[in-house]
């Protein structure tokens, strides 16, 4: 099983790595930022329910003592990520905001050790902070940084919101069934940013043209890329990352997760014909160190003699 998430959480991650270029499309034609993560959001909230409405609709049942867990998830795990980040870039250098983003890792292990007393294996502690070391030489964050106080902030707590995606996941029981979590997740995500994107003023003609992002880029219809974020870089990205965080731990799939960014760097050479500086290598070669170091760590963490003692702690494995 623990293969299994590992796996699950390495095609997550390059799934999600589509997000940023394919939404470059749509920037591109002429959407605004916060408009593209809107139509995001709210196609691939509507979909996965038409689907499970079909398929599954058991799934869509939420019990009543499980509404605020629906309720934070969708404004902290899945709103408050997307927007957060996007007004901190407003604010600081997008690396500078990326890096704080992907401080989630060493939060979660933070949170397990301190909040859930729990002892993870040196090698959970190890890989996060070797992950976001080379995470902060890829986007070269000492280049162009200004101290923003209010633009900090906003990205440590868009960091906060991803690390409690992954705590969030790793922590309901068989009452919730995931696929549901994720569909009412990105429809109370869509319904919290309405007031943001303003989805009645969005340039919906954009998506019957072809965009090119760049002058060494591939030309895609709008549609195309707009229908690949919604499908693999959202629906079928969320579906894996959950299913990998309930097999391996959050502080594991926080730590796997940051190969997205390496992915979205190749994925962004290969489509928008964007370089990769030496940096970009020599970080993304250390950001996989940390996450092959992080998975190394014991499937079974024990918890401290202080939670011991006073009762058992089972973790998932």
């Amino acid at each position: 099983m623990r293969y299994a998430g590992l796996a699950l959480a390495f095609v997550s991650s390059w799934c999600f790595a589509f997000s940023g270029p394919m939404a470059k499309y749509l920037i591109t034609a002429g959407l605004a930022p916060i408009e593209a993560v809107w139509t995001r959001m709210a196609g691939a909230g509507l979909l996965l329910l038409a689907v499970l409405a079909v398929v599954r609709p058991q799934a869509l049942r939420i019990p009543r003592s499980r509404l605020p867990f629906f309720g934070l998830y969708a404004v902290m795990a899945v709103a408050g990520v997307q927007s957060l980040y996007f007004v901190a870039i407003t604010r600081l250098p997008v690396g500078v905001a990326l890096l704080l983003e992907f401080m989630a890792p060493v939060m979660v292990v933070a949170w397990v050790r301190l909040v859930r007393k729990i002892r993870l294996a040196r090698a959970a502690y190890v890989g996060a902070v070797v992950a976001f070391v080379g995470l902060g030489i890829v986007v070269e964050a000492w280049q162009g940084l200004r101290l923003d106080a209010l633009g900090l902030l906003l990205g440590l707590i868009a960091g906060a919101c991803c690390a409690g995606y992954f705590l969030m996941n790793d922590s309901f029981g068989d009452d919730v069934d995931p696929l549901g979590l994720i569909a009412w997740g990105m429809m109370g995500a869509a319904v919290v940013l309405i007031p943001f994107a303003r989805p009645w003023n969005i340039p919906w003609d954009a998506f019957t043209a072809s965009a090119t992002p760049s002058e060494d880029g591939l030309t895609l219809p709008v549609l195309g890329a707009y229908l690949w974020m919604v499908l693999i870089a959202t629906v079928i990205a969320y579906i894996l990352g959950v299913n990998a965080v309930r097999r391996l731990s959050a502080a594991v799939g926080a730590t796997v997760a940051t190969l997205e960014v390496i992915g979205g760097a190749l994925v962004a050479w290969a489509l928008l014909g964007e370089t990769l500086g030496v940096f970009q290598i020599v970080g993304g070669l250390i950001v996989l160190s940390g996450a092959l170091l992080a998975q190394t760590a014991s499937a079974s963490p024990q918890p401290s003699p202080a939670a011991a003692a006073e009762e058992p702690v089972t973790v998932r494995a």
